[in-house]
């Protein structure tokens, strides 16, 4: 199996645990409010379906999308919101459906991609591996929007080792679209996953060094959760303020979530 597979195979599995949460829903409960300000459960799913259709215009038509691209980034950040909005007015049975056949259109066409190929995208290109990868830590983190939404707790699942990966290869990013200048000394990240095994990234001897529950790691880079409200622990001063700015999406530096039992903004 290959790297693209396995990751496709999780890909999947991620998103029918989230097809299981919404598809049994009343029209009144895509309604409701979600974490994110302004997103009921309809917009996470059209935020999803219109993140697919975009991966599969870049997959199937580079030029297509690059055109495409180009007009989203002059818009600026409204694109997202508008196309979440887009989708989130349309009827429910009907935004599952299209969620559904996007998805299992993007598979398709990442599966039948040629090895090594690489395909544009908002930032980088990636590769097919790296899309699905991408497209993962999407459905896991607006899924968690939806499960907070619904009152859900959800069981981690060992498909947070993508989650965490992209974290920890996004902390320079972090500091770019801040305009700040990233640590030039690597980092060590050791993670407990949910079995109990040990995820470590960078090296041993590093000084600085980042530490905790890999759940509440990919919490905190998705920005679904707040600092304090998390047992990631930094050793070092600057693995503590990346703490405080780590995401693991591209695009503007986000608000976050307020610590629990504060408003958002408060």
């Amino acid at each position: 199996m290959s790297d693209s597979a396995a990751v496709l195979d999780d890909l999947r599995s991620e998103s029918e645990e989230l097809d299981r949460l919404v598809g049994p829903l009343g029209p009144g409960r895509w309604a409701l409010a979600t974490p994110a300000p302004g997103w009921s459960v309809a917009h996470q799913i059209a935020h999803l379906t219109w993140t697919d259709a975009a991966a599969l215009l870049a997959v199937t038509d580079p030029g297509a999308f690059a055109e495409d691209a180009r007009k989203a980034l002059a818009a600026a950040d409204s694109f997202v919101d508008e196309g979440a909005a887009a989708g989130a007015v349309l009827p429910p049975a009907e935004l599952l459906a299209r969620w559904r056949d996007g998805r299992a259109r993007l598979q398709q066409a990442l599966r039948a991609a040629p090895p090594g190929a690489r395909f544009p995208w908002y930032g980088p290109p990636m590769s097919a591996a790296s899309m699905a990868t991408a497209r993962l830590m999407e459905t896991w983190a607006h899924g968690q929007d939806v499960a907070d939404a619904l009152g859900v707790p959800r069981e981690p699942t060992a498909r947070l080792r993508h989650v965490a990966w992209i974290g920890v290869r996004a902390r320079d990013y972090a500091y770019v679209v801040r305009g700040e200048e990233p640590p030039t000394d690597p980092f060590r990240v050791e993670l407990s996953g949910p079995a109990g095994e040990l995820w470590t990234y960078g090296p041993e001897g590093a000084t600085q060094r980042v530490t905790g529950p890999a759940l509440d790691f990919c919490l905190l880079v998705t920005q679904r959760a707040h600092r304090a409200d998390l047992a990631v622990q930094a050793e070092g001063a600057a693995a503590d303020h990346w703490l405080d700015i780590a995401q693991a999406f591209a695009g503007p530096a986000g608000a976050g979530r307020a610590p629990a039992g504060r408003a958002e903004g408060a």
